[in-house]
């Protein structure tokens, strides 16, 4: 990993404020207050593999808060953080819920309100990733934010090892061979939460593999532009009212997320080699939209571009 930034570099008296502002501007805004008198240390390393964003940070004692402000800020709704604790003890807060993580434990934080306190000569390893990769397996992220996923389960030993070893490699590594090394351990971290997830109090059966069913038929019909939720609660066989109530329980709304479903796949495509001889009607058209500049004002509002320019900017290699 490379070093961004160590306070080892910084006269004694500038070490935290350098700190702050590295992290504020380079990671994510945050409001740091250190909890120790002594002299504040820290190291800040950083790689990106494939889509994931991988920071290690080991720092001296320190409080650590995302306020609706500095969420704002930040502008990453799309991502949200897989923290792997390495050295000490920390402990984090969200969504009415606490963690407390010792070497090996992992934890889930979304971009919401969250404080995390880090006990002295702590160590941590962030991996930032893309929101939909765990919320299309596992549901919404409130059921597991700062849900302690304990060193002793056997998959969480798996994803410490991994990334371990990952990061230490992927320097080596071609660009097909991070992308797909990601893509491993996202399914690693999918299951090692799932594994945790069984061991909480069962929730309604049957409420939830109607919603599994209805993402399922989701998927296998986003193509399709008549598609709707009420095409949607008939194929699944209950009432349009109670799909929407469930899915309201997982944080869904399910005409929004049918549209996310299919400007993901969009912007995929638009990345995807295979699919640069696909002019953006067909590929819209493809997509669930029943034409292109229905297609291309919603594209551009989800993700600050055009489809043309989201090509561009993924397919041509920067010199």
């Amino acid at each position: 990993m490379r070093t961004l930034f160590s306070t080892e570099d910084e006269k004694p008296k500038n070490s935290f404020r350098r700190w702050r502002e590295t992290v504020f501007e380079r990671i994510v805004p945050v409001e740091l207050t250190p909890t120790s008198e002594r002299l504040f240390q820290g190291v800040l390393e950083a790689a990106e593999v494939g889509p994931l964003l991988i920071t290690r940070i080991t720092q001296s004692a320190i409080n650590t808060e995302a306020t609706p402000t500095t969420i704002r800020r930040h502008g990453k709704q799309d991502t949200l953080n897989v923290a792997i604790a390495l050295r000490g003890q920390v402990f984090s807060a969200q969504d009415d819920r606490t963690s407390i993580q010792r070497p090996g434990d992992i934890v889930v934080l979304d971009r919401r309100p969250t404080t995390m306190v880090s006990e002295a000569d702590t160590q941590t390893l962030f991996i930032e990733l893309p929101r939909e990769s765990l919320e299309r397996a596992l549901g919404s992220t409130r059921r597991y934010t700062a849900l302690t996923i304990g060193a002793d389960q056997p998959g969480t030993s798996l994803v410490t090892s991994f990334f371990d070893e990952l990061v230490r490699t992927y320097g080596r590594l071609t660009p097909e061979m991070n992308a797909r090394m990601a893509s491993i351990g996202i399914d690693l971290i999918v299951a090692s939460i799932a594994e945790r997830l069984a061991q909480e109090p069962p929730e309604n059966l049957q409420a939830t593999l109607i919603v599994q069913r209805a993402s399922a038929y989701i998927e296998a019909n986003l193509g399709d532009p008549s598609f709707n939720p009420t095409r949607l609660a008939a194929a699944i066989g209950v009432s349009l009212r109670y799909l929407q109530a469930l899915f309201h329980e997982h944080d869904r709304n399910i005409s929004d997320w049918i549209w996310r479903r299919r400007l993901e796949v969009a912007a995929q495509r638009l990345s995807d080699p295979g699919f640069a001889h696909v002019n953006l009607g067909t590929l819209a058209y493809g997509c669930g939209f029943s034409n292109q500049s229905h297609f291309s004002r919603r594209f551009r509002d989800r993700y600050g571009l055009s489809p043309s320019a989201y090509r561009w900017r993924a397919l041509i290699p920067s010199k």
